[in-house]
């Protein structure tokens, strides 16, 4: 006897709680894959360690910092910053892993909501991303980083980190699903690193020429930097006369945030699903 499979729901309720149970089905998905693949565990948790250590002691004893301070409290909030913004990256690379490997087209072929394998990939990576910012929390404490404005800040900074880690996650799906291919989406990780370097997350950027300290101000991973930096209390705040992303750190994150979502969630759902045509 066949097996028919389930309708879509008729109702947008339906169609949402649809989407969030397959979502959390592949979301669970990924997370097994991580068990079954430790090496890669491994190295997501050993690597924001290791640069923790390797920026703060390296650059650390190189790098002053306008008006005092540790440069190690100076820089972990950058850190903190750069790994949101990356984590774009290791999205592209696994969607498009999975486009290459035939694993989208099974998906497409089964009873589920088409949006939840989008909405899977970057739910499993901010949950994966909170697993290695806990790493890098503790390492940073131990080398001498601490937040000091109170629970409330802290937690405002952490949620302010994990929303643009959301935001991008999305951009990284889109650009994992446009590539298709996990050797094109390799060769793109480097493409990241410019972006994070010109920005205030590692150095101060007074003494940068005006044309490229304008740059820097208005990158958003100075603005998330920024942004953290105020909220955990550590030194590199802006005095006042900087551009205006850097004057409005926190506005400015969740335009961002707010800005990324509205364009690349519905960018990749259509994706998915027109590749599937």
């Amino acid at each position: 006897m066949a097996v028919l499979a389930p309708r879509p729901p008729t109702t947008w309720t339906g169609r949402l709680r649809w989407t969030l149970v397959d979502g959390l089905t592949l979301v669970g998905r990924e997370l097994s894959r991580l068990r079954q693949e430790p090496g890669e565990l491994i190295v997501s948790l050993v690597f924001p360690a290791i640069m923790v250590l390797l920026f703060g002691y390296v650059f650390g004893s190189a790098i002053q910092i306008p008006g005092g301070g540790d440069y190690r409290e100076y820089l972990m909030p950058g850190l903190f910053a750069m790994v949101s913004f990356t984590s774009a990256m290791s999205v592209t690379m696994k969607v498009a892993t999975d486009a290459s490997r035939g694993v989208m087209d099974r998906f497409r072929s089964m009873p589920m909501a088409r949006s939840a394998v989008p909405f899977g990939q970057t739910g499993a990576d901010v949950l994966g991303g909170l697993l290695g910012l806990v790493i890098m929390v503790v390492t940073g404490l131990v080398v001498g980083w601490q937040p000091h404005r109170g629970l409330w800040p802290t937690v405002q900074a952490f949620a302010l980190l994990v929303l643009f880690r959301y935001a991008m996650s999305w951009a990284g799906c889109y650009l994992g699903l446009v590539v298709k291919n996990e050797q094109t989406a390799d060769q793109l990780l480097p493409l990241s690193l410019p972006v994070t370097m010109l920005s205030n997350a590692f150095v101060p950027t007074g003494g940068m020429p005006a044309w490229l300290r304008t740059v820097t101000e208005w990158n958003p991973v100075s603005a998330l930097t920024a942004s953290s930096r105020e909220l955990f209390g550590n030194p590199g705040v802006p005095a006042g006369h900087t551009s205006w992303p850097l004057e409005h750190p926190v506005a400015t994150v969740l335009l961002w945030s707010a800005a990324l979502l509205v364009v690349f969630v519905p960018l990749s759902v259509r994706t998915y699903q027109r590749k599937g045509r």
